[in-house]
């Protein structure tokens, strides 16, 4: 495969039971490309193992005053060298395509695999070790996927080189063979500390910059509180461990260099001081001992990739470990069909809570736990919920044997995954606003009915458009040009809000589900966005679980849930009225304060 081809049409479906069947299974994907780096490797390290030949030729020539023989040797040193030259160039063009293609074929997969499991990743995998995978497991991995074909060729062409020498002269050639098992196996015993050592580093790497992507995330809270110091603190002391873990690893890798450089000059001295003396007693001539020593050197090369590759494996297996326990998890799918669906429309009901939300109308939910109402959010967009602990965790298992939640009749579960993301769209508690310009936020998959500019009307966000209008790139004072920081990390919690429900309006879905929308906004303007929400999603089904009086007025119909279940559904003000649960929830009363006002929710908010 060449770059210009990237990316993949179809990265595969990985092999991930373990980290060495994932490696595995990543170079049978590139088993052609393996094969031309092996065949360019071979090229390579055969030219360079065969020039010892013509320049022993070209000793003994001088020797025996031989021209024809030297003009030859002459000659064949000027073919191996540009062998040596095109070998080594397409050795390297093949080996960095491995790399490229195999580190874009893992990004393929780790994208898939977030587009598949959304917010769920994040709450079975840390964001750090996902950062750890995006970034440092990759370039493992993919260093090791260049590695093999060099392994590869200067395995064949070693052995090949011995099986010559022990042809040629026998003497040497039988010193040299039982020399190299000894240099090869010399440093295994020390390759299980190294792994280990090298494991222990990227651990503590990976606690490191998980606390770094935390500590940068909550900054803004950090300073409020007067904590920034306190994490500062803590991430030097992170930062510090993993450079003594580098330190501790490195003293490893550069013992096992060391013995790689000893071992092979004993291994020289050895052949040089025995041939010399065969040389003396006539039995090889000067020449032939020259070749002899300069194959010995040549070998020296290849023992070098043998450090490589087994220096390679060690870093690419817990990073290929840790990249398969990623694109492990998985969702439940149930009865899902990979047929082309018509979109459904009608009522959403959950038959596990009881809820029904009528087709066309806005629909209010209050849970007292704002766990079970995320969890009942991710159900109603078809999304089971991973069951992360308590009684019967049986995570995914458990996830399945719950029934599907119905839109119109039609289980969710029974149809294809984008057709139901395209009916019912969830906006949970902490919506992420990616960074680009604020145009690029509402270039989403939309029906085209909702503008954005009606959008961020009905979500009051003028004074956002005010603030960006002049922090505009081209100074031009268009908002929609002003770019938005990783996250929206430069607007405020309440700003970030109301964009991410513009977005949401803007997707225009048969079925919006948002999960307290205007928590971080004031009385007023969530007032207004309240009513903006009512007018721009007339004849679609809403439904937002919210405990905000504001909200719950504007609503057609409110469900209240007791531990998962409807226990009670009428207008707002019905359920003040009779169920002093609903009202100790809306109203924050406690059992010994007076009941609130019945008046307008204005008023009680």
């Amino acid at each position: 495969m060449h770059i210009r081809d990237l990316p993949h049409p179809d990265p595969g479906v990985p092999d991930v039971r373990t980290g060495g069947a994932f490696l595995l299974w990543l170079c049978g994907q590139q088993l052609g490309d393996q094969l031309k780096a092996l065949f360019w490797g071979l090229v390579n390290f055969g030219a360079v193992a065969s020039f010892p030949l013509p320049v022993g030729l070209a000793v003994q020539a001088v020797v025996d005053r031989d021209g024809g023989r030297l003009a030859l040797s002459g000659g064949l040193m000027v073919v191996l060298g540009v062998l040596i030259a095109l070998g080594g160039t397409m050795l390297h063009r093949a080996t960095v395509t491995n790399w490229i293609t195999s580190v874009a074929r893992i990004q393929q997969l780790l994208a898939r695999k977030t587009t598949e499991l959304g917010s769920a990743m994040t709450r079975r995998v840390a964001a750090g070790e996902i950062a750890a995978v995006s970034t440092g497991d990759l370039e493992k991995i993919g260093t090791f996927a260049e590695t093999v074909a060099r392994f590869g060729a200067a395995a064949v062409t070693t052995v090949a080189v011995a099986i010559v020498l022990v042809i040629r002269q026998p003497q040497l050639g039988i010193l040299v063979a039982l020399g190299l098992p000894v240099l090869v196996l010399a440093v295994l015993p020390l390759l299980p500390p190294a792994t280990r050592r090298a494991d222990i580093q990227r651990d503590k790497a990976g606690r490191a910059t998980e606390l770094a992507s935390d500590t940068v995330a909550g900054l803004r809270v950090l300073r409020g509180i007067g904590g920034e110091e306190l994490f500062l603190g803590r991430y030097r002391h992170a930062s510090q461990e993993v450079r003594e873990a580098a330190v501790r690893s490195a003293r490893m890798w550069s013992l096992i260099s060391a013995v790689q450089v000893v071992l092979p000059g004993l291994l020289l001295i050895a052949v040089v001081w025995y041939g010399t003396r065969l040389a003396l007693d006539g039995t090889v001539a000067v020449g032939e001992l020259v070749g002899i020593y300069s194959a010995v050197t040549f070998l020296l090369f290849p023992l070098r990739h043998f450090e490589e590759i087994a220096q390679a494996y060690s870093f690419a297996r817990p990073s290929a470990k840790r990249t398969a326990r990623v694109l492990a998890q998985s969702r439940p799918a149930g009865g899902r069909t990979t047929e082309p669906a018509e979109m459904p429309a009608g009522a959403l009901h959950d038959p596990v809570s009881g809820l029904t939300a009528p087709a066309g109308r806005l629909t209010a939910v209050v849970c007292g736990d704002p766990d079970a109402a995320g969890r009942l959010a991710e159900r109603l967009g078809g999304h089971p919920p991973w069951n992360d602990g308590g009684e019967g965790d049986g995570g995914a298992d458990d996830a399945a044997g719950l029934p599907s939640v119905t839109l119109g009749g039609t289980p969710l579960d029974d149809l294809p995954r984008d057709t139901a993301r395209r009916a019912v769209l969830v906006q949970d508690k902490d919506p992420v606003l990616l960074s680009g310009a604020l145009s690029e936020l509402f270039d989403v998959p939309s029906s085209g009915r909702v503008p954005a500019a009606d959008a961020l009307t009905a979500a009051e966000c003028c004074d956002v458009l005010t603030a960006l209008a002049q922090a505009s790139a081209d100074g031009s004072g268009d908002p929609m040009r002003a770019h938005l920081t990783e996250r929206g990390r430069s607007l405020s919690g309440g700003q970030r809000q109301r964009l991410a429900l513009a977005r949401s309006l803007v997707t225009d879905p048969e079925v919006l589900v948002l999960d307290e929308p205007t928590s971080a906004v004031d009385a007023h303007t969530e007032a207004r966005i309240a009513d903006g929400l009512r007018r721009i999603r007339t004849g679609r089904t809403t439904v937002v679980l919210t405990s905000s009086p504001l909200l719950l007025d504007r609503a057609d119909r409110v469900a209240y849930l007791h531990e998962g279940k409807v226990v009670a559904e009428a207008a707002h003000h019905e359920l003040l009225h009779s169920h002093p649960a609903y009202r100790a929830i809306v109203t924050r009363a406690t059992d010994t304060e007076p009941a609130l006002p019945t008046g307008r929710i204005e008023e009680t908010a």
